[in-house]
């Protein structure tokens, strides 16, 4: 659905995008994870037509570039920037990007009652966007997303700053979108989002792509030891190992255990220890 050759992008000095490649399968979650100024948004900007990249390609659907108006029209972008006018109606903003991709009559009544009905918003479909809470907002973005059927969708840290009602509610509208046909390419810094939802990540920094895999395979790549944490005698103890069993018998051997914990390695582990601990701004 999305492939994405030797693609490469600089502004001025600073090197954007290195030499990426990337093959998205229909029908795939596919989580696009890295720090700021990894090259994500470059990346996603050349995807949809918006840049042009410096050299390589892409290609939607095996039809050529984005940036032929037809291929175009396959993709749906929610930004993480909301491309929302607030002194309209959450139903006429829908309908007014429904019908810059084409739609009309029917076919755009129909579809923009589906987006708005959705997005959980049917009810609220006639009031200023403005009055509307952020996690709402959120959704009335997906909507106008979505309202032509795309087969791609880009979604650009679609759950930022909504309540955990809304969070949940986005994520299951996007598995419900997959099991519709839909390819999702989906940026986030919520790790738990990204093992929640994506048949497979990559991890990019500094422009290239540092790992790709499902999430358990990079979890058993890159998670590293798990952390046995032990509390005896109003002491703590805490040891690093590969064998997080194995160490806690050996340490019920020793001495009487009054609670533990086990902290497994995760999505998280991994992106910090490939991408480092250091603060990004």
């Amino acid at each position: 659905m999305l492939k994405l050759s030797n693609l490469r992008k600089h502004f001025g000095d600073n090197v954007a995008v290195d030499e990426l490649s990337l093959d998205i399968a229909p029908g795939e979650i596919f989580g696009l994870l890295g720090p700021n100024g990894a090259g994500k948004t470059t990346t996603v900007n050349m995807t949809v037509g918006l840049l042009r990249p410096d050299a390589g390609s892409v290609t939607i659907n095996g039809e050529g570039s984005p940036e032929d108006p037809k291929v175009r029209a396959k993709i749906g972008v929610a930004t993480q920037a909301l491309a929302i006018y607030e002194e309209m109606t959450g139903l006429e903003n829908v309908r007014f990007f429904a019908r810059l991709q084409g739609l009309r009559g029917r076919d755009l009544n129909e579809r923009a009652d589906w987006a708005m009905e959705f997005a959980g918003l049917s009810d609220r479909r006639r009031d200023r966007a403005s009055t509307y809470s952020g996690g709402m907002k959120r959704r009335l973005n997906l909507a106008i997303a979505v309202v032509h059927r795309p087969a791609l969708l880009l979604l650009d840290e679609p759950t930022v700053g909504v309540d955990p009602q809304s969070r949940n509610s986005i994520l299951e509208k996007i598995q419900e979108l997959r099991d519709d046909g839909a390819t999702v390419v989906y940026t986030t810094h919520y790790m738990e989002e990204a093992e929640r939802l994506c048949d497979r990540v990559g991890i990019m920094d500094h422009g290239r792509m540092l790992a790709l895999d499902t999430v358990d395979a990079l979890i058993g790549k890159h998670g590293g030891d798990s952390r046995v944490i032990a509390h005896t005698n109003g002491q703590e103890t805490e040891i690093t190992t590969s064998d997080p069993l194995g160490e806690l018998q050996r340490l019920k051997s020793q001495r009487a255990i009054d609670r533990f914990r086990v902290v497994w390695p995760d999505l998280e582990t991994v992106f910090l220890n490939l991408t480092g601990r250091s603060l990004r701004d």
